[in-house]
């Protein structure tokens, strides 16, 4: 039974818990962290990890792209991004990094603004996305719900082999005034390669994303130390909530269709290794990390992090900040699976991840999401 909670006379409001709230309960078995699997795979392509990029510059450039890619993630480049708009994208980092130094956090986020006024360029897509499919890893992109339609065939052309349509709510069917709708089912239907669609934050939103065909979900919007969409728009789930009812609604659909099974990723409130463990235990499928990659040496923020809707022209939504110092920088390896001397789960994000999994006695992923779970009070 839902667990509403009376606001006021005549409105309830549902009990939702963030990731915080939750914890993971021990089985009666344990296991060697050796004998788990932490390998997913979504339609004909196979990770080790359950690692997808945020999309964002902050955190993936193509050679970043490349390095999440040869550890067993998948890394998703930004395709209105600084590196679909700019020749040199190292200049451009450097004035964001400039203003960083001046430590205006207004000014960063003019500085972005800026940047990303210089239109998209095709053809520097195209080459970034040569960067990643050259070297072998799967190629992933991004792009809003807005413009997917135009930048999709150029995607394609390039080599994109899955593609992201990520905006802060995502629905079955963008409506834009004074021109054609999206309807993404049949967008995806036209397409060739598996699409990833969200963000979404509830049971029905879910569901009617998975009957426009998508292969993956997106529960959340980058929700993290920097984004501004509960303060901007007043809309937000907690997290551990949101993952939840994705996941019914990916079994129902399970059932709907007799067998398609669509993946749930978990997009937004991970800040540790723990923070991974329990949204997995949610049912999520994967997670989108952000602001815990920013960690890494191979970072282009160097220690920034901010996210794509830092630079919406007229109401942006997340602020330019240092969320890492030189001294808690590392390169991505170390990052994902340790050594690690922090002793706070933000290195070594998936050996814990492999730690907790075994310690609980659950041998794959998919397993992994039957945990139980108990809830502070």
């Amino acid at each position: 039974m839902r667990d509403l909670v009376e606001i006021g006379m005549g409105r309830t409001a549902r009990r939702a818990f963030g990731l915080d709230e939750v914890e993971i309960v021990p089985s009666r078995r344990t296991r060697s962290s050796g004998d788990v699997s932490t390998g997913w795979q979504i339609d004909a392509y196979r990770f080790d990890i359950p690692l997808v990029t945020h999309p964002t510059d902050a955190v993936v450039s193509p050679a970043t792209a490349v390095s999440v890619g040869e550890l067993g993630g998948l890394g998703v480049l930004n395709a209105e991004g600084l590196w679909a708009r700019h020749a040199n994208v190292d200049e451009a980092l450097a004035r964001v990094h400039a203003a960083a130094e001046d430590a205006d956090l207004t000014a960063l986020t003019r500085v972005l603004q800026e940047l990303h006024a210089a239109p998209i360029r095709t053809e520097l897509v195209a080459e970034a996305i040569k960067k990643v499919t050259e070297s072998g890893v799967t190629a992933a992109a991004r792009v809003s719900p807005q413009r997917a339609a135009e930048l999709t065939p150029d995607l394609l052309a390039a080599g994109v082999e899955i593609l992201v349509v990520q905006g802060t709510i995502v629905s079955a069917e963008h409506v834009a005034r004074g021109g054609e709708p999206l309807n993404l089912k049949n967008f995806i239907a036209e397409l060739d390669v598996p699409v990833i669609a969200g963000g979404v934050h509830d049971y029905r939103t879910a569901m009617h994303l998975m009957r426009t065909g998508a292969a993956g979900v997106i529960v959340g919007y980058g929700s993290g130390p920097v984004t501004t969409t509960d303060s901007v728009l007043g809309i937000g789930v907690p997290m551990a909530t949101a993952i939840v009812d994705a996941a019914a609604a990916r079994r129902d659909y399970l059932d709907e269709t007799g067998g398609r099974y669509v993946h749930v990723l978990a997009d937004g409130g991970v800040h540790s290794s723990g923070d991974i463990a329990k949204s997995i235990a949610c049912g999520a499928d994967a997670v989108m990390l952000g602001a815990p990659l920013a960690l890494a040496e191979e970072a282009p923020g160097r220690g920034l992090y901010w996210t794509a809707a830092a630079a919406h022209p007229s109401l942006p939504r997340s602020r330019v900040a240092p969320v890492a110092d030189d001294e808690e920088i590392v390169d991505l390896r170390t990052l994902l699976f340790g050594p690690s001397s922090d002793a706070d789960g933000l290195i070594n994000l998936f050996g814990a991840l492999r730690r907790a999994m075994a310690k609980t006695g659950y041998s794959d992923l998919k397993e992994f999401q039957k945990v139980g779970l108990t809830v502070r009070v």
